[in-house]
């Protein structure tokens, strides 16, 4: 007898991920039949026209296949071809081979002193690990705290369907705390406080605090006021803090700048809160989504609990090498003065450029649509606008009418969570600028027509 659908495991059936959901599904139905679909609803660069970093491809490009360092001697600048040869000897066997199960000691030595350059503080390799990707070293910390039905993790309202998708599928509980959308999507220590109470009233235990920094679907950045405020309830009530850091880089606003938990931990000297922090080359600049590489590092981690850490990386052997590559291409640019410094410095720019021209123009344009209201799009890659639905009509419904009528494909807000009585929708600002354009012109006509 075939399996059926009544074999699989209840936290199976009941795992969603919004991002990739039925309207999605529907999207490439539409795609098939000859429909021109502009894909809104994912943070994936290079689908939608993002020219990979010439720097990183051409690391990748020595290190999985050296032999092109003697056959094409002239074709790669020197520095590239020097920091190929340095990633091979610090492999010791090169792509082909297993890693350590935290990664490969050369690259995680590197990611050590990003965040002492970027943050000025202290960071032992050994409390680094290398991941396929930011979610793989989020979903090893869930399964690290979640031990039973009733542990609990604070997760913020809009998420990113990664949490509660993890959450269910490990049986434990989603504590659900909504971020400030009239104060820029910032959190509140009132509105944590109350999360917290209601999840014990209910017999939760809550373990640790999740935070997307620059906000993921939000669009917003924290500052070290919000930032200390957060650990200082987290030391308050005996929880690790997650931050998701993955979108650091992608600040747009004149005066604000990213602010790492673990600077502001160390500021704080709040030694007796665990802290786990996530990052990314799928994200930021890179957009190296497919490449699967990055890491996460702990702080105020026992020994005891370390060694848990390292097992669970242990069952999956280690990261991909390419991804751990690359993670090194992230943390390790060329540096003024070098021969791809003028390229790169060029190509990074002109990406960051683009999405604050990106940033501007949707937030901009929705605002100008009576019945939606944006928030200025202050870092990442999204917006979350709050839409003004006829009676009857639930975001899904827009969505998806959106979608037959525009071809253009957007995630409806209860994907990640919103306020009771509230209706959003993600999109991303990654579309082409004309293509934004049309975005923002077609939404506009489509809202003001949908009944």
């Amino acid at each position: 007898m075939t399996i059926r659908l009544s074999d699989l495991g209840k936290a199976v059936l009941d795992t969603e991920y919004a991002v990739r959901g039925p309207i999605v599904a529907r999207a490439a139905e539409l795609e098939r039949q000859g429909r021109e679909i502009i894909y809104c609803n994912i943070g994936n660069p290079q689908s939608l026209g993002q020219k990979a970093l010439t720097w990183n491809r051409q690391i990748l490009a020595l290190c999985e296949y050296p032999e092109l360092m003697e056959q094409a001697p002239g074709a790669f600048p020197p520095d590239v071809v020097e920091t190929a040869k340095a990633i091979l000897t610090g492999t010791k066997h090169g792509l082909g081979a297993y890693s350590e199960s935290r990664g490969v000691r050369f690259i995680r030595e590197a990611v050590a002193e990003f965040i002492l350059e970027r943050d000025h503080i202290g960071v032992d390799p050994d409390a680094i690990c290398l991941t396929d990707g930011a979610s793989k070293g989020v979903q090893t910390i869930l399964r690290l705290l979640i031990g039973g039905p009733q542990d609990g993790i604070m997760v913020p309202i809009p998420q990113y369907p990664l949490y509660s998708a993890t959450i269910t599928l490990y049986e434990g509980r989603m504590v659900p705390y909504f971020l400030d959308e009239a104060n820029g999507w910032k959190l509140s220590r009132p509105m944590l406080e109350a999360s917290l109470a209601k999840a014990k009233a209910e017999g939760t235990a809550v373990k640790a605090i999740c935070v997307i920094n620059p906000g993921n679907p939000t669009g917003a950045v924290l500052d070290e006021a919000n930032i200390a405020m957060i650990i200082a309830f987290a030391q308050a009530h005996g929880l690790s803090i997650l931050a998701d850091e993955v979108y650091q880089e992608n600040i747009y606003l004149a005066g604000d700048e990213f602010t790492s938990f673990a600077k502001v931990l160390h500021k704080l000297e709040a030694k007796e809160v665990s802290l786990f922090s996530f990052h990314s080359c799928s994200k930021g600049f890179l957009g190296e989504c497919g490449v699967r590489g990055g890491y996460f590092e702990y702080r105020n981690v026992p020994e005891d609990v370390a060694a848990q850490i390292l097992k669970l990386q242990s069952v999956s052997l280690c990261a991909n090498l390419p991804g751990q590559v690359s993670t090194y291409a992230m943390v390790r640019p060329p540096k003024p003065g070098m021969p791809s410094y003028a390229q790169y410095a060029r190509e990074r720019g002109a990406i960051l450029d683009t999405l604050k021209q990106r940033a501007l123009l949707l937030a901009e344009g929705l605002n100008r649509v009576e019945g939606i209201a944006c928030n200025v799009i202050a870092g990442a890659m999204y917006a979350f606008p709050s839409i003004v639905l006829p009676p009857g009509r639930t975001d899904f419904d827009y969505a998806l009418a959106l979608l037959e009528q525009t071809g253009i494909c957007v995630v409806p807000g209860s994907g990640f969570g919103q306020a009771e009585g509230t209706a959003h929708f993600r999109t991303t600002i990654l579309p082409p600028t004309e293509k934004i354009q049309k975005v923002v012109e077609a939404v506009g006509e489509f809202h003001c027509n949908y009944r």
